[in-house]
């Protein structure tokens, strides 16, 4: 039987490492910081949080 082995990476967001979550162009963010983003409303303190990490963001470059 075949055992995958998950890498630790840091999160964009919380900075801290974890195992699951999702890709955003070259961004990791973990599965609790992507709930916690979908659940924020823009009038909560929070989001403004969220969008200054967002903003570390670079989109990939395409070579065409």
């Amino acid at each position: 039987m075949e055992e995958t082995v998950m890498e630790m990476e840091q999160c964009g967001i919380c900075e801290e490492k974890k195992r699951n979550g999702i890709h955003l162009y070259n961004m990791f963010i973990c599965t609790e910081c992507e709930y916690n983003m979908i659940h924020t409303e823009p009038r909560e303190e929070k989001y403004q949080y969220y969008l200054r990490k967002l903003k570390n963001i670079n989109q990939p470059t395409l070579f065409s």
